[in-house]
């Protein structure tokens, strides 16, 4: 049986921290679905479909990295995509705190498990809405984003100025 681990967040932008769960992910799992959901609750730097392609771009040369927008329940897109796992990274023990009451109520509502991995040391600071103000205001966070989706957003940013 294949092992499918979706991946979600909103991963606006997707930085080096997330790349670094993935590329361990891969380790365990056959297939990771890097599922990109929306907020309504959320202002986002860049649109869904934009994220959507700059991750596959990152990923374009690995065959068992699949990248799908989705907008339902978390649960509801593993079970579409017949996931048996949702893998998750922690920076801190409240990320720990608060994944681990969704993996809860996730796994009693379909029986999927949560997978967590911790964050590699060096990536523990990096997260997206520290990397999202960087770029809003047009500083350098090239150390915090992978090479060919920073490239990527520096073009989609000077095409909109």
């Amino acid at each position: 049986m294949e092992r499918i681990a979706i991946f979600p967040g909103s991963f606006d932008p997707f930085t080096v921290g997330h790349d670094n769960i993935v590329r361990r992910g891969l380790n365990l799992f056959d297939t990771i679905i890097i599922a990109v959901g929306h907020n309504s609750t959320k202002h986002y730097l860049f649109p869904v479909a934009k994220r959507v392609e700059f991750i596959r771009e990152l990923f374009a040369d690995e065959p068992r990295v699949v990248v799908e927008a989705y907008s339902d329940l978390t649960v509801d897109f593993a079970k579409r995509m017949n996931a048996s796992n949702i893998l998750r990274g922690l920076r801190t023990a409240a990320d720990f705190e608060y994944e681990r009451a969704i993996a809860q109520v996730n796994k009693a509502m379909t029986n999927i498990d949560s997978v967590f991995l911790l964050t590699t040391p060096e990536h523990t600071p990096v997260n997206s809405s520290i990397v999202r103000d960087i770029l809003k205001h047009n500083g350098d966070a090239s150390k915090f984003i992978p090479e060919k989706i920073y490239k990527l957003i520096k073009e989609s940013l000077n095409q909109n100025t």
